[in-house]
């Protein structure tokens, strides 16, 4: 089957838009999107231009084969593909060699119209930019020295650089050289006896800090300094770029009394800053600040890993395992395994591209992955076959297989970090993972995989943790294990919890495994005392019931929707009500019981008429509730039908041709302002949800199809809101914000996350709830970016970026991190990022919250910055909810649901933990006082909570250009 290619501007369009129909606003929005992928970021921006003039978009199962005539070069923009090479002409011997991810480049013999080394097959649906051979060939003649990256240099003789390649004599470059100079002055005006001689061993250090006085001063300076450890990671910044040096020299900061002293303090007789000097570097400090706040962590880890495995103390280990739970190419390992791996990684750093860190031939004697930069992998007489980038690794086969290495890898740019796992470490690892695995088998099937856990239990007996297992065996081991008088913070608890949580995506039939009278609460007792008997059936009662209550914790309302589950509960409440009398360590369960047998949940009717949910919202929406929905027609008139939450595209299309007496075959299509169709399967479920902001659902006969034109208010407000919302006060805004998405969330189901993850459909459950919350995100980022467009006026414009910086500043406050985050996304899109008469205006304090907010969104290291800020809030917490969802998509994309037919609950574990994150962030109730309402508050709240918005990017682009056009 022949791929099927459009056109880059607009990747979601069927057919080939010629290169040249491409507008001013086309360029700018393909632009924008090669401009988040790291591959393209150091192109010139003269380069970047001519690819989004001539790129195609395209999305296909396999790209060439080995040996075929190249036309066209590619870009990966989403997904993945396997490289395949094989040393015989038969396709089928082809062997993986590696994995192509988001950003990497490939097919670069059509400069010279050689055959193709390897064959490239997609592991997923791939979204790949692509480039013809004539224009490719063009840009490479023009821009051969800014493209020589995507070729590798000529392999005739390759030299392997050695470890942690350095320049002898370190030059500060010269961002972080005034950093020091800020910071020293910043010192010596704001407490100048830090910087001082001092007396230690009869010895005198002259003008030297302390490093605890150091961490002490800027953990208080800004919020941007989470942690001590975080502040430790600043100063090992200017100390690797010799700004800050130990007086012996040695190459980590530490936390202790040891002296350091500032380059500008190492000749005598320095002078001291002048007032002017320290005028200007007050100003400063926030941005020097925030600068080496993000610089921080990635030089902790540096400093950890560079320190030799058995002088790690502490907190090194833990620093190391928290980097290594992102890493891709590690995620399919055990919680275990990675705690093995964070205590012998060795950090290994090389300077120059060009350089090779082994030749193909070689023994294999280190594991590597990719922490910073990128490399080639080279085959001789094929030459570069693939790159991989952060994130990915290399060299484990050879290890595994006691092979020599199959290709060379080169470094592809300067400056590239990894994390190496050395040959007899990783032999180890291996033979203590076996060893410490046991393997329940039943037929000469494994049925239990456990794993021993390094520390005992708290009464010293030797704990297992579940890595594998059928559903039964698992459930088994843990009701067998459970103990009643430990923690929720105890692993074997933790597991327990683990299984109720998931067991929906593996055992959907819990309820009859666990009344099955053989194994649980009616468990016969083996043979013994009348007393052993005893305490055997009460000791299985109890943990039934622990079980039980836990499951129907985690289900609340959803119990209401399975019979089953609710005759089970009446049944198992008949017969601990009846046990108790005779059994008195029962009695405690019967009121916990008897609470979830009584709830009762009301019907409700959920108004969904053209995608704006009702004002006043006060229970979850649920699949058993009822929804009014608008369907419109091909001549854009509509009508109104009563659905079930999660009726299916079908049962829609039913509901309206009965509506309307119709006997057409009617289709359902999702219209969006852009008039972009997208049809509706009969299986979906809860087809309502997936409604974009101001998209609408049509019906009609597929002929009709091509005639559907969007509805004139989908194209959104002419006018902006300024001189409504401008009067409110920004304190206000955020709190109604906060109100109101607090009410969203508190609505999500924590199935919901999970249904989400592995695909409602296979559930026929609704996702409603969490489709709506997503949905405010969007909705709050486009509101901003739609008042910005429609405001004509720069001084206006300006006092709505100082607006909206405001209201951000308060959603944080009040610890509504989705909200920050839409706005601070908001001003950041390219329609408005662009506007630069605009910002030029905006006051430099106003700026500087701007570049703060602005950091906390830094994707770097699986988007750290945000991570730590979170550890430092109480709950209740808005959390940014499309991290959360991206984590849970990471970990179930990675990682096997099934291993030999067994359950993969490692896995289970890991997605576990992720929702266990959005319930700490609810463990404590929302307070309303939070913030005393204005006399206003009622037009504040109908305006939050009614978003008028554009949410068309085109539309956005247009409006951004004619506010300031472009500049010659």
């Amino acid at each position: 089957m022949r791929p099927r290619s459009t056109s880059a501007a607009n990747p979601s369009s069927t057919h080939i838009e010629s290169c040249l129909s491409r507008s001013a606003e086309d360029v700018d929005i393909i632009l924008t999107r090669l401009k988040g992928f790291k591959a393209f970021q150091r192109f010139h921006p003269s380069l970047l231009l001519q690819i989004c003039s001539c790129a195609f978009y395209e999305y296909l199962g396999k790209v060439f084969r080995q040996g075929d005539i190249g036309t066209s070069w590619y870009a990966v923009l989403s997904g993945s593909l396997d490289v395949k090479v094989s040393e015989t002409a038969n396709h089928q011997d082809a062997v993986t060699i590696c994995t192509l991810g988001i950003g990497t480049a490939f097919g670069e013999s059509i400069l010279d119209n050689t055959p193709r080394h390897a064959t490239i097959v997609s592991r997923e649906t791939s979204e790949l930019l692509r480039i013809e051979q004539r224009e490719f060939k063009s840009l490479w003649e023009k821009y051969s020295q800014c493209m020589a990256g995507l070729l590798a240099p000529p392999y005739g003789a390759m030299e392997t650089g050695s470890n942690n390649d350095s320049d002898s004599c370190v030059v500060p470059s010269e961002k972080l050289q005034r950093g020091g100079k800020v910071m020293r002055n910043a010192i010596l005006s704001r407490a100048p006896h830090m910087i001082r001689d001092r007396k230690y061993h009869l010895k005198t250090y002259r003008q030297c800090c302390v490093g605890t006085e150091l961490v002490d001063w800027l953990v208080q300076q800004s919020p941007c300094v989470y942690t001590r450890s975080h502040a430790v990671g600043m100063w090992q910044v200017l100390l690797e770029e010799g700004v800050l040096n130990h007086v012996d020299q040695e190459l980590g900061f530490q936390d202790k009394y040891l002296f350091y002293r500032f380059l500008d303090d190492e000749e005598e007789h320095t002078p001291l800053p002048s007032k002017e000097e320290k005028r200007e570097s007050e100003e400063e400090l926030p941005e020097t600040i925030l600068f080496l706040a993000q610089m921080g962590p990635d030089a902790l880890l540096r400093m950890i890993l560079c320190k030799p495995p058995g002088q790690r103390t502490g907190d090194d280990p833990e620093i190391i395992y928290d980097e290594l739970l992102h890493i891709k190419a590690l995620s399919h390992l055990s919680d275990t395994v990675k705690r093995e791996l964070a205590s012998v990684l060795i950090f290994e750093s090389h300077a120059k591209a060009g350089t090779v860190l082994f030749n193909q031939g070689e023994e294999g004697t280190s594991w590597y992955i990719i922490q910073k930069g990128s490399v080639n992998v080279v085959i001789y007489g094929k030459g570069v076959v693939c790159t991989l980038h952060e994130g990915d690794d290399f060299g484990k086969l050879a290890l595994v297989t006691d092979s020599p290495r199959a290709a060379s890898i080169v470094l592809r740019e300067d400056n590239c970090h990894f994390l190496r796992v050395d040959k007899e470490d990783f032999n180890r690892i291996l033979r203590d993972v076996e060893a410490n695995t046991v393997r329940l088998k039943e037929h000469e099937q494994a049925v239990l995989v456990l794993e021993k856990s390094p520390r005992a239990s708290s009464l010293g007996n030797i704990r297992y943790t579940v890595l594998s297992g059928t559903p039964e065996k698992i459930l088994d081991h843990l009701l067998e294990t459970m103990r009643m008088d430990t923690h929720h913070s105890d692993p074997a608890t933790c597991s327990v919890n683990d299984f109720v949580l998931m067991h929906c995506v593996f055992m959907p039939n819990i309820v009859c495994y666990i009344f099955n009278p053989v194994c649980t609460y009616h468990a016969v007792a083996p043979p013994g005392s009348e007393q052993e008997r005893l305490e055997y059936a009460v000791t299985c009662k109890r943990r039934v019931l622990n079980l039980a209550l836990r499951w129907a914790a985690v289900h609340t309302h959803h119990l209401q929707e399975e019979p089953a589950a609710l005759i089970f509960l009446e049944e198992l409440y008949g017969s601990v009500s009846n046990d108790s009398r005779i059994l008195r360590a029962l009695k405690d369960f019967v009121p916990d019981l008897e609470k979830v047998v009584k709830l009762q949940y009301q019907k409700v009717l959920t108004q969904f008429s053209n995608g704006d949910e009702k004002l006043v919202k006060t229970q979850p929406i649920r699949n058993c509730d009822d929804i009014l929905l608008k369907v419109y027609c091909s001549d854009h008139t509509y009508t109104t039908i009563r659905v079930a939450v999660a009726a299916t595209g079908s049962e829609v299309t039913s509901a309206v041709a009965d509506k309307l007496a119709s006997n057409d075959d009617l289709i359902l299509v999702h219209l969006s302002s852009a008039g972009e169709k997208q049809m509706l399967k009969p299986n979906d479920v809860s087809v309502f949800s997936s409604l974009s902001i101001n998209g609408r659902m049509f019906a009609c006969p597929r002929d009709q199809l091509n005639a559907l034109t969007p509805l004139p208010d989908q194209e959104g407000p002419s006018a902006g809101s300024m001189s409504s919302f401008q009067l409110m006060s920004s304190k206000d805004l955020a709190y109604q914000m906060t109100l109101y998405d607090w009410e969203l969330f508190s609505c999500v189901h924590e199935h919901e996350l999970l249904y989400h993850t592995f695909g409602r459909q296979s559930f026929r459950r609704t996702t409603a709830n969490l489709d709506l919350f997503l949905r405010r995100f969007n909705q709050v980022q486009l509101w901003v970016v739609t008042e910005v467009c429609l405001c004509g006026q720069l001084s206006k414009r300006v006092q709505l970026l100082k607006k909206f910086i405001k209201i951000a500043a308060h959603c944080r406050e009040f610890k509504n991190l989705n909200s920050f985050f839409a706005i601070i996304m908001g001003m950041s899109n390219p329609a408005v990022s662009r506007l630069t008469q605009t910002w030029e205006k905006l006051p430099s304090k106003f700026k500087k919250f701007y570049a703060e907010f602005e950091s906390m969104m830094d994707p770097s290291r699986n988007h750290r910055a945000y991570r730590l800020t979170v550890t430092k809030i109480e709950p209740p917490i808005i959390p940014f909810m499309p991290l959360l969802l991206k984590d849970m998509t990471f970990s179930h994309e990675g990682n096997k649901t099934f291993i030999d037919n067994m359950v993969n609950f490692e896995k289970m574990r890991v997605i576990a933990n992720t929702i266990r994150a959005v319930r700490h962030c609810r463990s404590q109730p929302f307070n309303p006082e939070v913030c005393q309402p204005n006399k206003n508050h009622a037009e504040v709240r109908g305006y939050v909570r009614k978003l008028c918005v554009i949410d068309k990017q085109r539309t956005l682009t247009t409006l951004s250009y004619r506010l300031e056009p472009r500049r010659t």
